[in-house]
């Protein structure tokens, strides 16, 4: 608490360890049973010496370390920053710090949903996909999945989408060169049992400020296919909607909308496929 008191800034460093989180161990600690994960939240002694370093009222980064998502609603409500380094290695250290200075301009993307809390999930024992990852999770999530916030903005313009391929102009808007994620949405419109909205493809793509790429995106039966209650795997007729942008077209109070653009398009032939 003294070295916050005298700090400019504050680089909290929390998360999880190999110790709590992994396969078939034994162990029982809260939030964690035998490998399993029982609560999203930040370890609870964690979660109070944030609170108590926050409240002595300078600015505090949060970097998180872990290998599986965590529920910092309280950070996120509270924080001005927060960086997600998973178990980066023995640079860890030096990408964080350059990261924060501004050296680099960051643009991961998160590979996975980061729930406000366990209770959005299914119990341990439903095998359903029912409000499982992204792709059919109905509820609001803390971040989605393909999320991720840079140093500069981009923008989407002249998209242009049918059976065979989708392209799209990317423009950085910013002040900064950086790399932007393009991530490719389809949706099966009205088709029953379908995902929300499945990523079909997705290109990291590096743009100096003011600078437009067109990127390019293949559709093949495998991208344009579904799969029935049956086990079906086929290209079937019908709408499909189409977003291409920063991440998945999705908003909260508190998280804007990526960037992207929307278009549609129409399946016509019937193809069906091995599974």
């Amino acid at each position: 608490m003294a070295a916050a008191r005298n700090a400019d800034l504050v680089v909290f460093v929390g998360g999880l360890t190999a110790r709590v989180e992994g396969e078939e161990m034994k162990l029982e600690v809260p939030g964690f049973a035998g490998g399993d994960r029982t609560s999203l939240d930040l370890p609870a002694p964690q979660q109070k010496l944030l609170e108590r370093v926050a409240a002595v009222g300078k600015p505090v980064v949060l970097v998180l370390m872990n290998g599986s998502a965590l529920a910092v609603n309280w950070a996120d409500a509270n924080l001005p920053a927060i960086v997600e380094a998973w178990y980066p290695g023995a640079e860890g250290g030096h990408a964080v710090a350059q990261l924060i200075a501004g050296d680099f301009n960051p643009a991961g993307r998160l590979p996975v949903t980061f729930y406000k809390s366990a209770d959005q999930l299914p119990a341990f024992g439903d095998y359903r996909m029912t409000n499982r990852t992204y792709r059919y999770f109905g509820g609001e999530a803390l971040y989605p999945f393909g999320h991720g916030l840079s140093y500069t903005t981009f923008a989407y313009a002249n998209l242009k989408a049918d059976p065979t391929g989708v392209t799209v102009d990317v423009t950085n808007t910013g002040g900064m060169d950086g790399d932007e994620v393009v991530q490719l949405y389809l949706t099966h419109a009205g088709k029953a049992g379908q995902p929300i909205r499945s990523l079909k493809g997705f290109e990291r793509v590096h743009l100096k400020r003011g600078e437009t790429k067109t990127v390019r995106f293949a559709l093949d039966d495998r991208a344009l296919s579904t799969v029935d209650d049956q086990g079906v795997r086929a290209v079937r007729p019908g709408p499909v909607e189409v977003f291409v942008g920063g991440g998945q077209p999705v908003a909260r109070p508190g998280l804007k909308p990526p960037p992207g653009a929307r278009g549609s398009f129409a399946v016509t032939e019937s193809r069906k496929l091995p599974l």
